[in-house]
Parts: structure tokens; C-alpha cells; sequence
């Protein structure tokens, strides 16, 4: 399981009702806790701890140095996210042109990229008009519901 999956879980545990999220995949388990002792277990090769992140207090617990909680990036702007889990596709087929580049001026209800879902081709539409200033997602990876795909300011 890759660090950019492992963080999306945590945040998406951190912003939910949920307290305790447990996933078993071919590369190993792991278990998020939320709570005042969280811990979040991975049993790929060797085990990982991480702190979850909860209330600022005067000293920080120790994280292992190949940690996946990190302090988040403050993002100004309007964030665009997945409708839904898919495949993200910036372009409509490969070696077409993007539907959006960075810099690009965007009106609400332009095509911004396609998540492919239980193979049908999903468009997805700006929800704001504005200027592209990131690109959060990398053409052909997996993309979770919720998750941020553009910044638009």
C-alpha cells in the first residue's frame, strides 16, 4: 500500500464519524484508530506506527521517521473533488490533449477530467469558474471519493 493511499485513509478517518477503519490487501493490513491514543498499524514488511493527529499540545509525540502524517499544506483557492472512486483521466483518450492545464481559465460546468468507474467514462464538470492553479492527481492513478483533484482560484 502506497503513503499517498495510507494518508487519504487517515484523512478520511480524521474527517469522519468513523473511529476505527481496518483494510486487508494483498500488500498486508492496516488498522486506523481514532481516538486519544490512536495508532495506525501496516504489516507490509515491516510494521508502521504513526500518531494521528489530534488536538495541538505543548510537545508532539514521536513519529517514526517513515511516517505518512504529515502537516497539511494550507491550500488557498477552491478545491475540486472526486464525485466518486474511479480512475482519474486528464484527457479524453491517450496522447489526446489535457482538458485542463495549469493557468488555464475554467468556467463553471467545463470538463475538467474524466474518472472512469466500472468502466463507464465519468465526466467531470468545474463546480466554479476561476483559473487552474494545481493539479493534485496524476493521469491513470486511483482516485478515493472526496478526494482533492484541482485547486481553482
Amino acid at each position: 500500500m502506497d503513503l499517498r493511499k495510507l494518508k487519504t485513509l487517515i484523512d478520511l478517518v480524521s474527517d469522519s464519524n468513523v473511529s476505527e477503519l481496518e483494510i486487508t490487501e494483498a500488500e498486508g493490513k492496516v488498522r486506523i484508530v481514532k481516538g486519544g491514543g490512536a495508532v495506525m498499524q501496516g504489516y507490509a514488511q515491516q510494521p508502521v506506527y504513526a500518531q494521528m493527529p489530534q488536538q495541538p499540545t505543548a510537545a508532539p509525540a514521536p513519529i517514526a521517521a517513515a511516517s505518512v502524517v504529515a502537516a497539511p499544506e494550507v491550500v488557498s483557492g477552491h478545491t475540486v473533488k472526486s464525485p466518486m472512486v474511479g480512475t482519474f483521466y486528464r484527457s479524453s483518450s491517450p496522447g489526446a490533449k489535457a482538458f485542463v492545464e495549469i493557468g488555464d481559465s475554467i468556467k463553471e460546468g467545463d470538463t475538467i477530467c474524466i474518472i472512469e468507474a466500472m468502466k463507464i467514462l465519468n465526466e467531470i464538470e468545474a463546480d466554479k469558474s476561476g483559473t487552474v492553479t494545481k493539479i493534485l492527481c496524476e493521469n491513470g492513478l486511483a482516485v478515493e471519493y472526496g478526494q482533492p483533484l484541482f485547486i481553482i482560484e
